[in-house]
């Protein structure tokens, strides 16, 4: 039985393949017959308004100026070019960079893409996909990781969002809505003073999830957004880390490779259980684990 939010999330997304159709047939019409007076011009409808919303929330969440703290970690990146020195001279650190960036997609697909999929789909269960999602992450660096980082999240919603998002007059997210205030209470009233600490934890992954929803993207969108910014996370760490250049960074995050990668992967987790969400690349975790045992680094993680 597909619940009210799951009904509210395709009727958005119909809206939008319908503004989608009307804007591909105006297009269209302007390319068929150039020479032609404005007659042809097939105007937008009068509720293009609807689409453009998702659109700007989208530019909001992938900018690089977000302040959610992501840029401060570099996914292991920094541990496993301390672990890992190419001894074929015919390996570079580049090359040995693609793989890692490879393998790095691969395992926050795998451990992240169900949280924020099942989250989008079902934001009322949010408590109990943070609480599984903390108790699945064996990694302590990636788990306080993915709390900072939701945290954040949280307090860029109600410091910047929320105003306008939460007055949604098209109500598409107020499920959301909902359900990120309830869990922005529960963490308030129960803080993170120790690991060990009960109540819920505000992990990245399905806060991500939610606040999307809340905003009116579409699943795809989310997702999609989610697994480039960790792209653009990796990157920057790999320009800081004189690994590669600006140019060279920015060559790479446009390039059709990682484009098809992070589409496939999300292909791979699109119907995946929560379940069975897990770590597919084992050495990230070890990685990871081993950062702050190194004898200087640069990034929290």
């Amino acid at each position: 039985m597909i619940g009210k939010a799951s009904v509210q999330v395709l009727e958005k997304e119909i809206a939008d393949l319908e503004y989608r159709l009307h804007n591909a047939k105006s297009r269209l019409a302007l390319a068929s017959d150039s020479q032609s007076d404005s007659s042809n011009y097939l105007p937008l409808p009068e509720d293009a308004i609807t689409s453009v919303i998702p659109t700007h929330a989208l530019l909001l969440l992938s900018d690089s100026a977000l302040p959610l703290g992501s840029f401060a970690y570099s996914s292991g990146l920094e541990s496993y070019l301390a672990h890992n020195k190419p001894l074929p001279r015919s390996v570079t650190s580049v090359t040995s960079f693609h793989r890692f960036l490879k393998l790095s997609i691969a395992s926050m697909a795998s451990t992240s893409i169900p949280y924020v999929l099942a989250a989008f789909r079902q934001p009322e269960d949010l408590e109990c996909l943070d609480n599984d999602l903390d108790a699945s992450t064996p990694c302590v660096v990636a788990q306080r990781a993915s709390i900072a980082q939701g945290r954040a999240l949280i307090g860029v919603w109600e410091r910047a969002f929320r105003g306008t998002y939460a007055a949604d007059p098209f109500l598409v997210g107020s499920t959301a809505v909902e359900a990120i205030e309830a869990f922005s209470d529960l963490l308030k009233s129960s803080p993170l003073d120790t690991a060990d600490a009960l109540g819920p934890k505000g992990h990245f992954a399905p806060l991500w999830g939610v606040v999307c929803l809340a905003m009116g993207m579409d699943t795809r969108q989310t997702a999609y957004v989610f697994m480039l910014n960790h792209a653009k996370a990796v990157l920057s760490a790999a320009v800081r880390a004189s690994v590669m250049g600006p140019y060279q960074a920015q060559s790479i995050l446009a390039s059709k490779g990682l484009q098809d990668m992070i589409a496939d992967r999300i292909d791979h987790e699109w119907d995946t259980p929560v379940e069975d969400a897990g770590q597919i690349v084992p050495p990230l975790d070890l990685w990871m684990g081993r950062h702050e045992l190194l004898y200087s680094r640069i990034f929290n993680s």
